[in-house]
């Protein structure tokens, strides 16, 4: 079995005095890209935060590589390989694209390393390359959400955590964008994902988790829930 990279024991966390995650368990293995689906207000976004050190949990451990991460700031984990593309993808917007590139790559001081996976990025992101001196507000949605992927990925993460990546696109954009997201996985990139597409999420990863008023409700292979009458009706749009 694979190395697991992250796993969350018994999380709790308040959130603006409501106890918005009341005790999750989940695990993600080396190699592995995980979504977890569930409806509006279920506890996904908080649950990222937590991990990435943006709200502190009332109860629970989150362990990374077998390591207790509690407590650290998302400057720290980001040193140690763990970083998120934010929901609403915050760009800097008044750099251009090399300029937010070169700010994903802060952790780092090998210059000739970080202009080859700018090279690669750009391999990546065609659309980039092409507008890699325009500022990155003046871009689509889409566009800034190719960019902030790629930011992320330029400190060469262990585990990549994507927040609603395809929130406010069209549907052409939100197939580009899970294009690259399976390109990202094909090359060993470990991934969890929240996402509000749940069909497309479960196609493109290897397990599963519901999320649902802040517990784990179920988790499974994820061609396992594609085909569970219960996630068809819940999450999929389709009757029982």
């Amino acid at each position: 079995m694979a190395e697991t990279v992250l796993s969350i024991q018994g999380l709790k966390v308040a959130y603006g005095g409501i106890q918005a995650v009341k005790g999750v368990d989940l695990e993600v293995r080396a190699g592995e890209l995980i979504a977890l689906i569930g409806a509006n207000g279920a506890g996904k976004t908080t649950t990222m935060k937590a991990i990435t050190g943006m709200l502190q949990p009332a109860a629970g451990d989150i362990t990374y590589f077998g390591r207790s991460i509690r407590g650290q700031g998302s400057f720290q984990l980001v040193g140690q390989g763990l970083a998120m593309v934010p929901e609403g993808r915050g760009v800097f917007a008044r750099m251009t694209i090399v300029e937010n590139l070169l700010m994903g790559a802060y952790v780092r001081d090998d210059k000739a390393g970080i202009q080859a996976d700018i090279d690669r990025m750009f391999e990546t992101f065609p659309r980039l390359k092409e507008r890699a001196q325009q500022l990155a507000g003046t871009m689509s949605g889409g566009e800034q959400q190719m960019l902030a992927m790629a930011r992320a990925l330029m400190s060469r993460p262990k585990l990549l955590l994507l927040d609603e990546p395809s929130m406010g696109l069209s549907p052409i954009m939100v197939e580009k964008i899970f294009e690259v997201i399976r390109t990202v996985h094909g090359q060993g990139t470990t991934l969890l994902l929240v996402e509000q597409n749940a069909k497309l999420a479960l196609q493109a990863a290897d397990r599963g988790y519901v999320m649902d008023s802040g517990l784990i409700t179920m988790s499974d292979d994820a061609k396992t829930m594609l085909d569970d009458p219960r996630v068809r009706a819940a999450y999929l749009g389709e009757a029982a």
